[in-house]
């Protein structure tokens, strides 16, 4: 009894001595966050622990899913996701409409500006800008001309043909391509021109959403389909060696991408086992019934992640900053890697996992009398 107190004490405190940190000899970022970071605790360990998973990820053949909610291209974030996509350190994203909205304004020099907090937002309003935070953005010369150039692609679309938000994105994408002064200031361009996919877990909670109303008030219906971006990323998922996530914020995004995996064994009785990675940037905590999906070792329980011990990390801090340190961190420490190009095999896979469903005896004799089979 006495041995077995010894050695669960000795495995408890077999951990690495912390002692004083040294900045000096760790001024860049890579070494910082893992010498400086990794040797300390809290968040600034998760930090370093979340890195050393992302880099982990992209060396495993890991299809990377990144998956953004909050406000953050508003602020610049599309530029660390483009060089993450150039890199091929990002496979597919899920986002929110409204950070791919704002992505658009940059590459036609639409004004965003660094504003301030405590302002007069009557003032504001009167004249014609618009607040996130400490950011300016004006009505007219921003949102409401970032909306003709939706407004533009839109008119332009099969309306007898339904199709994901994948597509919506990639069309709008290959029109700032061709018409912006500046598309490489834009995520879904760059994304269009790599062929790497975006989704909308909820396309009419934005302004691209409220972009659609136009032409259909003038009798063109364009035919989103919600149900075919569940068949896609489920399918993208199903195809993977590994599946891994970079989650900025939570949300309806975080949930999307982590359905993937419930959708593949609870309802196509196809079991992929849970994804292998998982990172969170998160300012949330799991005690409001908020953190949507909310921890890893939670997230088990509905056989969303493979294993809650290990290859995960929630860092609780505001992903401004920690989302620019993860990806320089990974500029430094690893590889660029072949791009996946995924947009142009999502069809290719959808059709291999309706084939092997359609085969699979368990699925036909459950769904056989709903579905009148």
């Amino acid at each position: 009894m006495a041995k077995s107190r010894d050695n669960r004490k000795k495995f408890y405190m077999s951990g690495k001595m912390i002692e004083p940190l040294k900045l000096k000899g760790n001024e860049n970022v890579k070494d910082f966050i893992k010498n400086v970071f990794g040797d300390s605790g809290y968040n600034a360990r998760r930090l370093a622990e979340a890195c050393d998973i992302y880099s982990r990820m992209l060396e495993d053949n890991t299809t990377v899913c990144l998956t953004l909610a909050g406000a953050m291209t508003p602020i610049g974030m599309s530029g660390p996701v483009i060089e993450m996509m150039e890199l091929g350190f990002i496979d597919f994203i899920i986002s929110t409409g409204a950070n791919l909205y704002h992505d658009l304004h940059r590459a036609f020099d639409f004004p965003v500006k660094q504003g301030e907090v405590f302002v007069d937002d009557s003032e504001l309003n009167e004249l014609g800008i618009a607040r996130i935070y400490d950011t300016f953005i004006e009505d007219s010369e921003t949102l409401m001309a970032t909306d003709r150039i939706i407004i533009d692609v839109a008119t332009k679309l099969d309306e007898k043909k339904p199709i994901s938000t994948a597509e919506l994105h990639y069309l709008l994408g290959k029109a700032v391509l061709e018409k912006a002064p500046h598309p490489e200031k834009s995520l879904l361009a760059m994304a269009s021109k790599w062929n790497v996919p975006i989704y909308t877990s909820s396309p009419g909670d934005s302004s691209i959403g409220m972009n659609l109303v136009a032409p259909f008030v003038f009798g063109k219906r364009i035919l989103l389909d919600p149900i075919l971006d569940v068949v896609e990323t489920t399918a993208i998922v199903r195809a993977a060696k590994k599946n891994g996530a970079v989650e900025i914020g939570g949300g309806s995004p975080k949930n999307f991408y982590m359905q993937t995996q419930p959708t593949l064994w609870q309802i196509l009785l196809d079991n992929k086992g849970g994804h292998d990675y998982f990172i969170q940037l998160t300012t949330d905590a799991p005690h409001w019934g908020g953190l949507s999906g909310a921890t890893p070792q939670e997230a088990k329980s509905w056989g969303k992640i493979k294993d809650p011990t290990k290859n995960n990390a929630v860092v609780y801090s505001c992903a401004s900053i920690t989302y620019p340190l993860l990806c320089q961190f990974v500029r430094q420490n690893n590889k660029p890697k072949k791009k996946k190009e995924l947009y142009l095999k999502r069809e290719e896979f959808v059709k291999d996992m309706i084939n092997h469903a359609r085969k699979n005896n368990k699925l036909i004799a459950q769904y056989k009398a709903v579905l009148d089979l």
